[in-house]
């Protein structure tokens, strides 16, 4: 009979356990990515207010976070992390990867969680890509127009679609989600804002929430995908 109640009692408590524990490593998520702010805000504060350098793979060397995590060697490679630009101020290597990250190369934890916003820190999106007039940011002056508040800076990517350090986001529709946020918060992810502050975005279109091969067409009026497209720069 006590071995009875206790299997009951057992049953209860573990989902309840489970949630706490996925709770844990989303708030270590978010520290990480508040963390990661503040020092995008100290390294501006040495750089005469510009934005740490954000380039796609090939476009640019020692950009804030080098190396693709899809490439073997790069994927567990501590010193590439150590080589980028934002490295002397989030001097930590664990900062870069999300707690809740199951990602592994070679039976070994990926290095990196988080890309950077591609209308940041280079005018790539300008230059390359021409996207109907919408703006990059490469100093702290220019986000005023928009209130760093209002723009994303750094995100927790999906582990199926990171690559380089380099968010892509589509602002003329082209390719909703090229590059997929992370669902390993209750199908959630984290992002922190240029002033410093930390949200979690709850992925709610069931069509959001499934990566990879069997991932239906996400259409440009998908909610998740224009909550994203709202934070990420302006026209």
């Amino acid at each position: 009979m006590v071995i009875a109640i206790i299997g009951i009692l057992a049953a209860l408590l573990l989902p309840a356990l489970s949630v706490a524990k996925s709770k844990g490593k989303q708030a270590g998520c978010v520290n990480h990515l508040k963390q990661l702010a503040l020092c995008c805000q100290m390294y501006g504060a040495d750089n005469d207010g510009k934005l740490v350098e954000n380039l796609p793979q090939g476009r640019g060397t020692n950009s804030w976070a080098p190396g693709n995590m899809k490439s073997f060697n790069d994927a567990t490679n501590q010193t590439l992390i150590r080589q980028g630009k934002l490295f002397p101020y989030a001097n930590q290597v664990a900062l870069y990867r999300c707690p809740a990250d199951p990602s592994t190369a070679g039976g070994l934890p990926r290095v990196r969680s988080y890309s950077m916003n591609c209308w940041m820190g280079s005018r790539y999106m300008e230059t390359d890509s021409r996207p109907n007039g919408f703006r990059t940011f490469v100093r702290e002056t220019e986000l005023a127009a928009a209130g760093p508040a209002r723009l994303w800076l750094i995100l927790d990517e999906h582990e199926t679609t990171i690559d380089d350090a380099w968010f892509l986001v589509t602002m003329d529709d082209s390719r909703p989600f090229a590059s997929f946020p992370a669902t390993r918060h209750q199908r959630a992810y984290g992002l922190n804002f240029a002033d410093g502050h930390a949200e979690v975005y709850q992925l709610r279109d069931p069509k959001s929430q499934i990566v990879g091969a069997q991932a239906p067409a996400i259409s440009p009026q998908n909610a998740d995908w224009l909550r994203l497209k709202q934070v990420t720069t302006i026209q």
